[in-house]
């Protein structure tokens, strides 16, 4: 049985390049924990159909190499267990669709312009994504919106799911095309929840963060909770 944190009615699994500089089972054991954000080797075992013995060897290594972290939880009587993540420098495997340029670029307009006008161009461009799919979303109902953003997110590089509830639903980002422009630009954040909010008219509140050390960024949505002007 999966026992990993990628919930059974999420939207459907996601494509995406591997970890640079990896292949086979090692690889399989990165890119599990991007999907998955967090999981024991237990759980990482029953993923990958592979003895937990191995998937153990592999993370102790990837450990060393300082791309996978762990921390220690209490579930009842017995010891602790082991949940492991991918660390900054574990994320960083994981290509960032021209992070690096886009950074460069916006160094140059703070150096020409000021840092406000590097901010108003992120802002802009959370602002084009919004106008695209509030429009491509205008009549779809709560659950079908929260596939279809999730769906456009996973294309701009987010490796997004969607989790539905009864009043809204959990948005996951397994990755973070935008981290290197994050670190430089927290900014870029903010205006993420500001487009969220809007494309569900719905409250958003982030729950992890990649910029932050977590293994994803997590934003619950609330549709009985209405943003203004927003609604379905």
């Amino acid at each position: 049985m999966r026992t990993s944190l990628q919930p059974a009615n999420a939207s459907p699994a996601f494509s995406s390049p591997g970890p640079i500089g990896h292949r086979g089972t090692r690889a399989a054991v990165l890119l599990e924990l991007k999907r998955a954000g967090v999981a024991t080797a237990a759980a990482l075992a029953d993923t990958l159909a592979c003895a937990v013995n191995t998937v153990r060897h592999h993370l102790k290594e990837l450990e060393a190499d300082g791309v996978v972290a762990y921390d220690r939880t209490h579930h009842g009587v017995g010891a602790p267990l082991h949940a492991y993540r991918l660390s900054p420098k574990g994320h960083g495997l994981f290509p960032d669709r021209y992070a690096d340029t886009v950074s460069y670029l916006l160094d140059h307009v703070v150096e020409l312009q000021g840092r406000t006008a590097s901010v108003v161009l992120l802002q802009e461009h959370y602002g084009v994504l919004g106008d695209r799919i509030c429009a491509e979303t205008a009549e779809l109902d709560q659950d079908a919106r929260g596939e279809h953003i999730a769906r456009a997110l996973d294309g701009e590089g987010f490796m997004a799911t969607w989790q539905p509830s009864p009043n809204g639903g959990v948005l996951t980002e397994h990755n973070c095309p935008h981290r290197v422009v994050a670190e430089r630009f927290p900014e870029v954040c903010a205006d993420e929840v500001v487009f969220l909010a809007r494309a569900f008219g719905a409250t958003v509140q982030r729950q992890s963060h990649i910029a932050s050390g977590c293994g994803c960024c997590t934003y619950h949505i609330t549709v009985n909770a209405l943003a203004p002007g927003g609604g379905t």
